[in-house]
């Protein structure tokens, strides 16, 4: 085949092919100069197959016969960063950040960088900030000098050009978005560039042993810019989630090659730059008011962590033709599902109620253990009743009315313990699903934490009527 048979055209923006030119991109409606020459390699096939004759094609070996060893992670020196990421970074990985403008993705990596480069060298590829903006921010964090070296730079050959004369251990692109190629005639931030340069990022942090990080813009719906191209390329991938009028920031990982996934760590933002909340549970009940109907608090599940947070439900007769319904930190989707559970099978009629529903402190929960303590919080706002202070509620709730056990369990009746609470509502399986009969759960006591196991939703509004007090 020729070269010329070969031939094609490919949009600068969108990555659009077309076997002959055009003045414009039928896919994406912009190169206002038209589509530019994109010429395919030639088929390697006779040559793959000469290299086999030869002796020289690369082998497959038996996994048996490949070596093991133990990777010594980089620690960050935040513990929170580094319970998301696994105990670390990996020599070698390829990891990406999102988040939105101005959460603080950049101070967080300068702040986790300037630990590293104590003992290591770190490269900073800076494609938005000039090196002086950046040494500004680095003497506000008041971080240590080291081994952090910075270049203004968005032309990749030129990144990639120092990184082999300074051979540095860790490598940061802010932003990926930035980079820039000229030999190839591609729009910074399109596709088709974003895809090239993270492909050969990760040919560098495979081949080098350098591990690469980099920063990636998100869109409006809340995805990093590039439809999830970088997502599949890289190893890890991280969220740093926060409003831009709350201090409280989290990082979450929805994927990583070398740890578990689901994560969280909690930071605040202080001057001073990311401070990490050592203790979750204590930061989201700082303030709680006691005895306030409607306010209950749930045993969470982050990762592999528990964290306590207050649940808030205020219901209200409406005054608009259809009532309001307005859920933050709960999907709206499981406010409607107990909405309609509570109507059907206790008889609570809500369908003429305003309903709002907060998790203090601007987190999310998203799992099933929720369901209880939206229904209790909906019926105990709805009558004016408040669980005592030192209770917790957690529990899934079917279409029947039934309430369903839920997954770790100890764990979260041990966080709930470890901060002076003393009575759990939880599922009525839960006590009696031990194997053995020293599990604390079949004695429905935990130390000085008493459980109360309901198997209907009616029992913990029963249970509501007897223990609660007026709000």
């Amino acid at each position: 085949m020729s070269r010329k048979d070969q031939a094609s055209f490919v949009c600068p923006a969108c990555g659009y092919r077309s076997p002959r030119w055009m003045g414009f991109c039928p896919n994406c409606h912009e190169a206002p100069d038209g589509l530019v020459e994109w010429v395919a390699p030639a088929t390697r096939l006779e040559a793959i197959i000469q290299n086999e004759k030869n002796d020289q094609a690369p082998r497959s070996v038996p996994i048996s016969e490949v070596g093991s060893r133990t990777i010594e992670r980089i620690a960050t020196g935040f513990s929170e960063v580094d319970r998301v990421l696994g105990g670390g970074l990996v020599p070698g990985s390829f990891v990406l950040l999102g988040g939105d403008p101005g959460v603080g993705k950049s101070t967080l990596i300068l702040q986790a960088l300037s630990r590293i480069a104590r003992s290591r060298k770190v490269l900073i590829a800076a494609g938005e900030e000039s090196p002086e903006q950046i040494r500004m921010r680095y003497d506000r964090l008041g971080e240590p000098s080291g081994a952090l070296h910075l270049m203004a730079e968005t032309d990749l050959e030129a990144v990639l050009a120092e990184v082999v004369r300074l051979s540095p251990e860790i490598l940061v692109v802010d932003s990926i978005q930035t980079i820039t190629m000229p030999q190839m005639g591609l729009v910074s931030g399109s596709v088709a560039l974003l895809r090239e340069s993270a492909t050969l990022l990760l040919e560098v942090a495979k081949k080098s042993g350098v591990t690469v990080l980099v920063i990636g813009h998100v869109t409006k719906d809340g995805q990093i810019a590039g439809p999830r191209v970088l997502e599949h390329l890289v190893d890890t991938v991280l969220y740093l989630e926060g409003e831009r009028h709350h201090p409280l920031r989290m990082l979450r990982s929805v994927k990583n090659r070398f740890g578990p996934t689901g994560e969280l760590g909690i930071f605040e933002m202080v001057p001073e730059g990311l401070r990490e909340v050592e203790n979750p549970s204590s930061f989201f009940l700082e303030g709680r008011r006691p005895n306030l109907s409607g306010s209950i608090i749930v045993p969470g599940m982050e990762g592999s962590r528990p964290i306590l947070v207050e649940l808030q439900t205020l219901v209200n007769p409406t005054v608009f033709p259809n009532p309001r319904r307005v859920a933050q930190g709960v999907s709206l989707q499981r406010l409607s599902l107990m909405t309609a559970v509570l109507s059907r099978r206790t008889g609570l009629e809500l369908g003429g109620m305003d309903l709002f529903v907060n998790i203090v402190g601007g987190v999310d929960v998203d799992e099933p253990a929720i369901d209880l303590p939206v229904a209790l919080s909906l019926a105990g706002s709805f009558r004016n009743l408040a669980l005592p202070s030192d209770w917790v509620v957690m529990g899934e709730i079917g279409l029947g009315g039934e309430v369903r056990r839920i997954p770790h369990l100890a764990e979260r009746l041990k966080e709930a313990e470890r901060h002076g609470f003393r009575h759990a509502i939880l599922p009525g399986g839960s006590a009696d699903s031990s194997k053995t009969k020293k599990d604390p759960l079949r004695a429905g006591k935990m130390g000085g934490l008493s459980f109360h196991p309901v198997t209907e939703l009616r029992e913990a509004i029963d249970l509501l009527k007897d223990v609660g007090r007026k709000g």
